[in-house]
């Protein structure tokens, strides 16, 4: 009898953790149980597995691929053909899981954060969700509308391609934008969780092998794309279902770029926190995975570009130049794509220290171009905010 009661104990107790599991609401992209298809990471808080989530007020959709932790080699070996200095020497890194945007942000995407200019003068216009100190961890800036679209759209702006042009400023501000719309914490990802996505687990120069012939299958470059973008996801993926990894856009990291490539880490193994190069200089900055007018041999895995704020706004007839955009070379072909944390039990002034402009002149000229010029616009983000621009568009 005591053996009975023991197991219907056992069993009761069974039953009210499964009854509590299934009343607890898991995040998205984390289920409970093993899906039998497609790819799924186990861990603690139950699978990651990939999502697709649409841009609250919109019918823009995005998708996230789960990628595993583990323990990344960044950069290339000495015996790598056509390696740069600033790709070595090589490190480990101590990777945590996430999940990263199966493709590029397109146009789609970045328009609806684009269009938060005109929304935020027309609260300023109507006296709607006005600033104020309480809303300040939630403010963000909205790019200035274009002054000449020629710049931006030389390669097109059908919704499928993938958006350029745009800052690191700028394309942290669109994350913080989307993270506070959603309550997830989106962000760019570092250098190192950048490679470790591209390259899924394989050691070659390109994930597909060593031979950059075979790049025609995987990535636009300077060998096939016409020299312009091209619809997102219309190669093959890596073998973590991620695509355009390499040509295409070049794609924003958050890391800066030093002078002796990675001699800091002198072949260590770090944590991703450590191995991120945080930096106060404007450029040069690093930017991923080769774009649709660079040879493949720039397209590996662990090429690495850096940035040029000076160059890349050579055009810009603005004075100060403008924050969230550049005009000129490589930037027409530079975008973006998401990570989104496992962990996200961060502080707002932890997320902030991936959201904000992080040198002075960058903070200086946002200031100007809103406050003195009017061009450029500032407004608070919550899940609120679909609500409160239809009330808008019904007093307009």
């Amino acid at each position: 009898m005591t053996k009975i009661r023991t197991l219907i104990g056992i069993w009761l107790l069974a039953l009210l953790t499964s009854l509590c599991m299934a009343d607890e609401k898991l995040p998205l992209g984390i289920v409970a149980e093993k899906p039998a298809d497609g790819t799924s990471i186990k861990t603690e808080r139950g699978y990651m597995v990939a999502y697709e989530a649409i841009i609250p007020g919109t019918d823009v959709k995005y998708r996230m691929i789960p990628v595993a932790g583990g323990i990344a080699t960044i950069g290339s070996p000495d015996n790598e053909a056509d390696r740069q200095e600033n790709e070595g020497p090589q490190f480990e890194v101590e990777i945590k899981p996430f999940w990263i945007g199966q493709y590029e942000v397109t146009w789609a995407e970045y328009k609806s954060y684009m269009a938060m200019h005109d929304i935020f003068k027309g609260f300023e216009t109507h006296k709607l969700r006005q600033l104020s100190e309480q809303k300040d961890a939630l403010v963000i800036s909205a790019p200035s509308n274009l002054y000449d679209t020629s710049f931006t759209y030389l390669n097109g702006e059908e919704p499928e391609l993938p958006a350029v042009s745009m800052s690191q400023y700028a394309a942290k501000q669109y994350t913080k934008w989307l993270s506070l719309l959603n309550e997830r914490f989106y962000r760019l990802p570092t250098e190192a969780e950048w490679e470790h996505a591209c390259r899924a687990g394989t050691k070659t120069a390109y994930h597909f092998g060593n031979d950059p012939a075979d790049l025609d299958d995987y990535g636009w470059h300077y060998g096939n794309s016409n020299e312009t973008t091209h619809h997102v996801g219309q190669k093959k993926p890596n073998p973590w279902g991620i695509y355009d990894m390499y040509g295409n856009a070049c794609e924003w990291v958050l890391d800066g770029l030093l002078q002796d490539g990675y001699a800091k880490f002198g072949g260590k193994r770090v944590s991703t926190g450590e191995a991120l190069v945080k930096t106060k200089e404007l450029f040069p900055r690093v930017v991923r995975g080769g774009y649709y007018d660079l040879d493949p041999e720039d397209c590996r895995s662990a090429s690495r570009l850096p940035s040029s704020d000076d160059e890349w706004r050579g055009e810009d007839p603005n004075i100060p130049l403008s924050p969230w955009w550049f005009t000129s070379g490589p930037a027409l072909g530079v975008g973006m794509r998401l990570v989104r944390p496992l962990d996200e039990g961060l502080t707002m002034k932890d997320k902030e220290e991936f959201w904000k402009a992080d040198v002075q002149v960058i903070v200086d000229d946002v200031n100007f171009r809103i406050d003195e010029e009017g061009r450029g616009a500032r407004g608070f983000v919550d899940k609120l905010l679909p609500k409160a621009i239809k009330e808008l568009q019904d007093k307009e």
